[in-house]
């Protein structure tokens, strides 16, 4: 029987994911498959980091721009749309390329999601209310109270998963964290995780670089393009809710850079944070492609072939 294989790229953001990615496509003949979630979306390629045309031109590229920005999208449902889409791509490849920075979502394709309760809507409608008035600072705050684990590691933000979290630990009066520790399910296919890391000051020096490049290609254009949007859950991120603030004059553009960069930074943290738990994650530099290429190899049993 032929076994398939699925290779997952994740790291921090500005890491280089998508470059190895890409390289590693290239030289298994392979789709690559995003775990961004907010790569899903279209219309936010700049602020988003979704490759660029040359990149999705020389490889098939599977759940990026396929979502209208008003869809509501989950992990759950990403769960049963890419294992649908791997089902389908396996049938004329044995190898996908996984590439993504979005830790719940690459759980969700490695692991499975937890069996959550459901969304309670009166208290749905309570914190949103609350989310309106007080800010998602406020409701941060009452998460790290009830679960600093998850606090630790949530976006925050991001309204959608903050209030979800915190939705679950009053509905249950369980932490989140202790919740989402379910088994994992078992995939028929053979997965390997590559993790991407270098020294914070250059990850740092890197995200900076990336904003600055960001708004040369024109974010500040695409943020107010999506201005009529502002409400949805895929423009509650890094990059779009600082220039939002900068549009309704609350801050300056200085300041709305600033804030990108730093906020950035801290995403970046929360991410490595999240993705060193998980101790089958095998790390490397982003320079290290023959190494990587190498392990990869010997994890599916190929250790005599040599990149």
């Amino acid at each position: 029987m032929n076994i398939k294989r699925l290779i997952v790229v994740v790291g921090a953001t500005a890491s280089g994911k998508t470059d190895l990615g890409v390289a590693l496509a290239l030289h298994y003949n392979a789709p690559i498959l995003s775990t961004d979630s907010r790569q899903f979306y279209r219309g936010i390629p700049i602020g988003t980091a979704q490759p660029t045309a040359e990149q999705l031109a020389a490889v098939e590229h599977h759940f990026i721009a396929n979502l209208d920005i008003t869809t509501e999208f989950n992990c759950g449902e990403y769960e049963k749309q890419a294992l649908a889409r791997l089902e389908e791509l396996f049938r004329s490849h044995d190898t996908v390329v996984a590439v993504g920075g979005s830790g719940l979502y690459i759980r969700a394709l490695c692991d499975g999601m937890d069996d959550l309760p459901e969304a309670d809507k009166a208290l749905r409608e309570v914190l949103t209310q609350r989310l309106e008035s007080e800010g998602v600072e406020a409701l941060a705050e009452e998460l790290k109270g009830l679960d600093a684990e998850y606090y630790e590691q949530v976006d925050r933000s991001n309204p959608a998963r903050v209030m979800r979290a915190l939705e679950v630990c009053l509905t249950t009066g369980q932490r989140y964290s202790d919740l989402r520790k379910g088994c994992r399910k078992e995939r028929d296919f053979q997965i390997v995780q590559i993790g991407i890391e270098m020294p914070r000051e250059v990850l740092y020096e890197r995200i900076n670089r990336r904003v600055d490049i960001m708004l040369e290609q024109g974010l500040e254009a695409e943020a107010r393009a999506m201005l009529p949007y502002r409400h949805c859950n895929a423009l509650q991120t890094v990059g779009y809710s600082e220039m939002f603030e900068y549009f309704d004059g609350n801050i300056s553009r200085e300041e709305a850079v600033e804030l990108i960069k730093r906020n950035s930074r801290r995403y970046a943290k929360r991410q490595t944070t999240w993705f060193k738990r998980d101790e089958r994650i095998r790390w490397f530099s982003p320079s290290q492609q023959c190494e990587i290429i190498e392990y990869i190899d010997s994890q599916f049993g190929e250790s005599d072939i040599k990149c």
